[in-house]
């Protein structure tokens, strides 16, 4: 509801058409489609009582899962850059992050995920399964699949997805570094006020991110002897559902103008009806 409400809120709202914007309306649909990759069939099983899912329905949700998940985590990574621009460099923000600028890095981060999801689903499933075909997991995860293969060739999609995550942990280090800049700049700001808007904007961000990215690379990268169910099912928890459904949160929903533009919205949908 969340992320829809913010798709909506900024299709409508021409006020809004910004870069920083832009990027949350990219974001949304990213976290919108991670959940619901995941959740929805978790929930049927439930009810149903089966743990049932197509082989066809597995590598499916392994593509769209690794495809929404990365492109989150690129989003995340522009949207840091834009604070960094709009916080340190706030002369050359038309420069840096104009319309087309914007449009590119986008596209980048949606084609880049594209590129990724393609290749480990492709690679996961060209894997012969000689271990059963019971996963120990609420969904179809890479790591769980790579148990149930006796082929040696998995050892070839382990470190494809340790490039991934190496790749991911540089990403990492972009942000953070991003944020000792703007941490350095914000403790310039003379009124307390400003400089608290923008910690209470910036520290959410940072501790949704390394949320994210150590949950997911301990997941993916752990030696098999520390793995357990109990493990495996709050790691996948913590870095599948709790950070999509955090974002609208911290990024959307504390904002004051997308906040009035979601009330405008709804209030107009209100009278309509």
């Amino acid at each position: 509801l969340g992320n829809g409400l913010i798709i909506s809120a900024v299709a409508c709202g021409h006020h809004l058409h910004t870069p920083m914007f832009f990027f949350l309306l990219n974001l949304a649909p990213a976290d919108l489609g991670s959940i619901c990759t995941t959740v929805p069939k978790a929930m049927h099983n439930s009810l149903w009582d089966t743990r049932n899912i197509s082989y066809t329905g597995c590598a499916a949700q392994v593509f769209f899962f690794v495809f929404y998940a990365t492109t989150e985590y690129f989003l995340l990574t522009i949207m840091c850059y834009d604070r960094y621009v709009s916080i340190c460099k706030p002369l050359h923000y038309g420069t840096l992050l104009g319309s087309r600028a914007c449009v590119h890095m986008a596209g980048a981060a949606w084609a880049s995920a594209f590129l990724t999801a393609l290749v480990h689903t492709a690679n996961t499933f060209s894997l012969p399964l000689c271990h059963g075909n019971a996963l120990g997991q609420f969904f179809c995860e890479v790591p769980q699949i790579l148990k149930l293969s006796c082929s040696k060739s998995y050892l070839r999609e382990s470190g494809l997805l340790a490039v991934t995550v190496f790749f991911n942990f540089g990403c990492f280090v972009f942000i953070f570094f991003s944020y000792v800049q703007i941490f350095r700049a914000v403790l310039r700001i003379p009124p307390e006020q400003g400089r608290h808007k923008a910690f209470s904007t910036c520290l959410p961000h940072l501790a949704v991110v390394s949320l994210f990215l150590s949950t997911a690379a301990f997941a993916y990268l752990k030696p098999p002897s520390i793995s357990s169910p109990s493990l495996d099912l709050a790691l996948s928890v913590l870095y599948s559902v709790v950070p999509p459904a955090l974002n609208p949160l911290i990024y959307s929903l504390r904002n004051q103008e997308l906040k009035a533009a979601v009330w405008r919205l709804l209030t107009g949908w209100l009278w309509k009806y």
